[in-house]
C-alpha cells in the first residue's frame, strides 16, 4: 500500500489549521462579481456520419494532460479531444470534430454510461450497458481488463482517492461492488477478467418491494457512487428511495449513516417520485452534492450529515436520470445540466441568487464536467449530439492577494508540508502576510469551518511530526501494520489492528 493511504485526509486538514504553512495560490473570482460564460467551441459526436447522443464527458485530471477530455456515447464509442485546439469561429461542429479529435474506438457494443481517468490519465475506465467495466490503455487503445459480476447496466463508478487500482461501481441491478484491478482471476482473448472483491445487493430497495417481500425482483437502480476522501467511506444514491447512504468498506452489511433531502420521511409516494440522480464531491471531499428529481440540488457537509442539507439550489429542470451535476474542484460553484436545454452554474455561498445560464444546446443537457487544472473551463454534453466547451470568467478575475476574496488553495503533501515548515522557520514573516490572512478570515462562508474534535488533543503530536524528514517518514511508514499485509486487496480487508478513521469518527452522525 502506498504511504499516502495510511494517513487520513483530515490529518492534512489539521496540519494546515494548526501550523499555517504556506499554500499554493490558484486564480479565483471575486465572490460578488457576475460570471460571464462564453462558448469556446462545440464538437459533434458522430462516427462515419452517424450522430449519437453523448452520455459522459470527463477532463483528464493531471496538469500535463488537462487539455484533453474523453466523451462516451450511446453507441459504445469513446473519443478523445483536445480542448486547446484553435477552433475557428466559422467552423461547424463536424469540422471541429475532425480537427480536435485525437482518437476514437469502440469500447463496448452497448452504451457507455460513465467514464473515469485513473493511473495518471494513462488508463480510462468505461462502464457500460453490457453489464461490464473495462480498463483501457489510452495510448494503445487496448483493453487490459474486464470487470465482470454485475447483472444490470453499470451506471456509475468512482476510483479510490489514493489508490487507483481500487474502485466502486453502482448498477441498475441494485448492487454496488468493490473491485481491485490487481486481482485478475482469468484471461480470455488477451483480456484479463476481474471479479469483484465485495458486493452489496439491494442497497437501495424501494419501500414497496420491502412490504411485498419481492426484493430480488424489485431491486432498485443505483444511480451514483462516490469513494470519499477518507479512503474508507462510500456514498451511494438510488433511484426510488431518495436517500444517500454511507458505507464503511470494512463492514458492508448495513450503512452506518443515511441522509435524505425529503423532509417527510413517511411520504412514500414523494420519495419514489423524487429519486436522486447524481452525486459529486469537491477535491477536499468535504462538500457533497446530490441532484434530485424534485428539480433541486442539495449540498451536504459530510462532517455534519446529521444536520441535513446545508443548502439547496433550484432553477434547473431534472426530468431524467441522465442529467448530472458537478461541484467545482475548489467547492465554490455547482454546474448542472438540465432538461430545458440549458446548463446552470450557482455560487455555493449564494444559494438564493439566480444561477448563471449557459445557453446554446438544442436538447436536454446531460453530462457536465469541470477542468481540474484550467480554472473556468467546463464541458457540457447534450442530446443534440454535441459536446460544448465554455469559459467561465469575470472582469475582476485576478491572482492578487485580495482580502475580500476567499482564496482557493491546494493542500501540500505531508513531505512537502515538512519542507515548507522548515523554510518558514528560517525566513522572517512579513507583516503584510498577517494582514492578508486576517482579511481572509473576515470573509466567513455560510458553511461551518472544518475542525475535527481531535485537533486540540493531537496538536503536540502533529506539530512535532512536521519536523520529520522525508527519509524518516518513509522509515516510519515501513513499520505501519498496513505494510505487513501482502494481499493486493488489503485495502478492502484491513486487519483489526489498523485503526482507520471515517467521517463518523469526527462527528456524531444519526443513522
Amino acid at each position: 500500500m502506498e504511504n499516502s493511504s495510511s494517513r487520513s485526509v483530515f490529518v492534512d486538514i489539521g496540519l494546515r489549521e494548526l501550523n499555517g504553512f504556506r499554500v499554493r495560490k490558484r486564480p479565483f473570482f471575486y465572490a460578488d462579481s457576475e460570471l460571464i460564460c462564453k462558448e469556446i467551441a462545440g464538437v459533434a459526436v458522430e462516427h462515419d456520419g452517424d450522430r449519437t447522443p453523448p452520455l459522459a464527458v470527463s477532463f483528464c485530471k493531471s496538469n500535463k494532460k488537462s487539455q484533453l477530455f474523453a466523451v462516451s456515447d450511446e453507441d459504445g464509442h469513446v473519443s478523445l479531444f483536445n480542448s486547446n485546439h484553435k477552433f475557428a469561429s466559422s467552423a461547424t461542429h463536424q469540422e471541429n470534430t475532425v480537427n480536435a479529435r485525437l482518437s476514437d474506438w469502440v469500447a463496448h457494443y452497448n452504451a457507455v454510461f460513465d467514464i473515469s481517468w485513473i493511473k495518471g490519465d494513462r488508463c480510462l475506465l468505461t462502464a457500460s450497458g453490457d453489464q461490464t467495466i473495462k480498463v483501457w490503455d489510452v495510448e494503445e487503445n487496448k483493453c487490459t481488463g474486464v470487470l465482470i459480476g454485475h447483472t444490470g447496466t453499470v451506471k456509475s463508478m468512482c476510483s479510490h482517492p489514493t489508490d487507483s487500482d481500487i474502485l466502486v461501481s453502482g448498477s441498475r441491478d441494485g448492487c454496488f461492488a468493490l473491485w481491485d484491478l490487481r486481482c485478475k482471476s482469468s484471461s480470455h482473448k488477451e483480456e484479463f477478467c476481474i471479479n469483484y472483491t465485495g458486493m452489496v445487493k439491494g442497497a437501495h430497495l424501494s419501500p414497496l418491494s420491502k412490504r411485498t417481500r419481492l426484493s430480488k425482483a424489485a431491486s432498485s437502480s443505483i444511480t451514483s457512487v462516490l469513494y470519499l476522501k477518507d479512503e474508507i467511506t462510500i456514498a451511494t444514491a438510488g433511484a426510488p428511495d431518495s436517500a444517500l447512504k454511507f458505507w464503511d468498506t470494512r463492514k458492508l452489511k448495513v450503512p452506518f449513516a443515511q441522509a435524505s433531502p425529503q423532509s417527510d420521511s413517511t411520504n412514500t409516494k414523494e420519495k419514489r417520485a423524487h429519486g436522486i440522480v447524481s452525486l459529486s464531491q469537491d477535491s477536499s471531499g468535504t462538500l457533497l452534492t446530490a441532484s434530485c428529481k424534485d428539480n433541486r440540488i442539495y449540498l451536504y457537509n459530510v462532517l455534519q450529515l446529521d444536520k441535513g442539507p446545508a443548502q439547496s439550489f433550484s432553477g434547473c429542470r431534472i426530468d431524467s436520470f441522465f442529467v448530472r451535476t458537478m461541484i467545482s474542484p475548489d467547492g465554490e460553484y455547482i454546474l448542472s445540466g438540465s432538461s430545458d436545454r440549458n446548463a446552470y452554474i450557482w455560487q455555493v455561498n449564494k444559494p438564493h441568487v439566480d444561477p448563471t445560464i449557459l445557453k446554446g444546446h438544442d436538447s436536454e443537457v446531460t453530462a457536465v464536467d469541470w477542468s481540474q487544472s484550467e480554472i473556468g473551463k467546463v464541458a457540457t454534453a447534450s442530446d443534440d449530439f454535441t459536446v460544448r466547451l465554455w469559459n467561465i470568467e469575470n472582469n475582476l478575475c485576478t491572482t492578487a492577494n485580495a482580502p475580500r476574496v476567499k482564496r482557493r488553495v491546494t493542500a501540500l503533501s505531508y513531505t512537502e508540508a515538512a519542507k515548507e515548515r522548515l523554510e518558514m522557520n528560517r525566513e522572517p514573516e512579513s507583516p503584510q502576510k498577517h494582514l492578508s490572512d486576517d482579511g481572509d478570515n473576515n470573509n466567513n462562508q455560510s458553511l461551518s469551518t472544518i475542525r475535527t474534535p481531535e485537533t486540540q488533543r493531537k496538536r503536540t503530536s502533529l506539530s512535532s511530526s512536521l519536523s520529520l524528514s522525508a527519509s524518516e517518514e518513509d522509515k516510519t511508514c515501513e513499520r505501519t501494520p498496513e505494510t505487513a499485509v501482502d494481499s493486493p486487496s488489503s485495502v478492502l480487508n484491513l486487519p483489526s489492528s489498523v485503526k482507520r478513521r471515517t467521517i463518523r469518527d469526527y462527528f456524531l452522525v444519526t443513522p
